[in-house]
């Protein structure tokens, strides 16, 4: 009888045992170590849920406030063609109530042939860069311009000539406004000497034309000092579809080779220069060029050359400094031409005014929006934490509870038992939930079907025709240890 007793009390003690863990809350506090670092490991991973969730919405409006991921994301290599490059807008400063809205118009970049000109001021000094205005290719799909250098440890200067591939799909001019230095091609096509050894000279490369067809590009190179002026002309010529350039300047040795040997002048002792007009407009295979020699007050008249753009068989084509050369004239640039009438930007301006308020209503809006959504993300994100948490927990408390009553053999066949039953049940719960709120989906669109014949308009389309099967219910996998 006394063993009896001792055996139902045992059994009692057992059931309260196990009742006490079943019905234990997971979130009081814990007592012991198991438990507490279970604790410990959802509170953590909620906190960096939150941590995460701040973050988003701080970085909404970008700043200089990081982590090393996130900054490695964002300084990820992005392809140039892809940016968007906006049409510069002329600023209105606080103070003035109407700035001029320059107008821009295209014209003939070679006008006259052969006049294009650097200018090199102040503001190379101060800058130690400029650009030039570039030229624009026939069919409007490039533009080419020139950037210049200036080195102050020898006051010298130097040029590269850049590529950049203008955008598809809208106005020539919008084109040519729209082009920056962001799309360039990487490496110049053109390049002078960038040596300091000289100091104070420079070397400066101008394009001059394109081609009829587009597909060469004519350069001169100035090589000089600013103390005492230009030393000479180099002219190349750039092959778009080989990518190769040419150097021409086998035309400066004819020039010289005839003086020599027709008129006994040695041009080499001499100071004179060559001036590249363009391409022929007879003979677009061809280039124009002058040649001068400045010895004394009037600079004497050397000739008109023409040379392959090759850079061979070079030719005299005239000692008369008025004939009529045709020069064709390919590339184009644009140029301003007035400025927007008063009532005109007045009324741009009240369009913007109007167009700010909204894109600020917009925003405000969108950023609300956004903060909610990374709001209930990370709000689903505690949500499974928690439940991840209590299923541990849960585990954990069957575990000690069969810790008591089992060998180690047996506790590990019953633990392994225990979850295979719990995952079935965890899976038939999970489908319940599944069926209860396609119920509730299926009572809504009965709902809406009924509204639409109250009203009497047509029922929203059921997909009677698809010929999707349904699939078979997935049934669960035996779980293996």
């Amino acid at each position: 009888m006394l063993k009896k007793i001792c055996l139902l009390v045992f059994i009692m003690l057992f059931c309260t045992k196990v009742s006490a863990y079943a019905f234990e809350n997971p979130f009081s506090k814990p007592k012991d170590t198991r438990a507490r670092e279970l604790k410990y490991q959802y509170e953590v991973l909620k906190e960096d849920e939150k941590d995460k969730m701040e973050g988003k919405i701080l970085n909404l409006t970008p700043s200089g406030y990081m982590t090393v991921d996130e900054y490695e994301k964002m300084s990820e290599y992005k392809d140039r063609a892809n940016l968007e490059i906006e049409i510069p807008r002329t600023q209105t400063p606080s103070d003035f109530k109407y700035v001029p809205h320059p107008l821009y118009r295209i014209t003939k970049y070679n006008d006259p042939p052969g006049g294009v000109e650097l200018t090199l001021g102040k503001k190379l000094y101060l800058n130690r860069q400029i650009n030039t205005q570039g030229i624009v290719s026939p069919d409007f799909s490039k533009l080419v311009y020139s950037a210049v250098y200036y080195y102050t440890d020898s006051a010298s200067v130097a040029s590269d000539l850049f590529v950049i591939p203008l955008d598809e799909g809208d106005t020539n001019l919008n084109k040519i406004l729209k082009a920056n230095t962001a799309k360039r091609w990487p490496d110049p096509i053109l390049s002078t000497d960038k040596a300091i050894d000289n100091y104070a000279a420079f070397r400066t490369i101008t394009p001059v034309d394109f081609s009829t067809d587009g597909t060469k590009l004519l350069a001169k190179q100035k090589i000089g000092s600013r103390e005492d002026g230009i030393w000479q002309t180099r002219i190349y010529v750039y092959d778009f579809n080989k990518k190769l350039s040419y150097d021409l300047s086998e035309v400066r040795d004819a020039i010289v080779y005839f003086w020599k040997e027709y008129m006994d002048l040695n041009l080499d002792e001499k100071r004179w220069d060559i001036y590249p007009l363009g391409f022929s407009k007879n003979n677009p295979s061809r280039i124009i060029v002058q040649g001068f020699a400045f010895t004394g007050e009037v600079p004497v008249f050397l000739g008109t050359w023409s040379v392959d753009w090759k850079g061979v068989q070079s030719r005299l084509v005239s000692f008369d400094k008025n004939v009529d050369l045709q020069i064709s004239q390919n590339g184009y640039k644009i140029v301003k031409d007035g400025v927007e009438a008063y009532q005109t930007v007045e009324r741009q301006e009240k369009v913007n005014k109007e167009q700010t308020k909204y894109l600020k209503k917009k925003y405000k809006q969108e950023r609300k929006e956004q903060i909610e959504a990374i709001k209930d993300e990370y709000e689903f994100a505690v949500k499974v934490l928690q439940s991840d948490y209590k299923d541990e927990y849960r585990d954990y408390k069957k575990l000690r509870a069969l810790s008591g009553t089992t060998e180690s053999a047996q506790l590990q066949e019953a633990y392994k038992q225990y979850l295979i039953d719990q995952t079935k049940k965890d899976i038939e719960n999970t489908q319940k939930k599944i069926d209860k709120k396609k119920k509730e989906i299926e009572k809504i669109d009965k709902t809406i079907d009924k509204l639409y014949e109250q009203t009497g308009d047509t029922s929203k389309s059921k997909p009677e025709d698809s010929q999707e099967q349904p699939q078979e219910e997935s049934k669960p996998e035996t779980i293996q240890s």
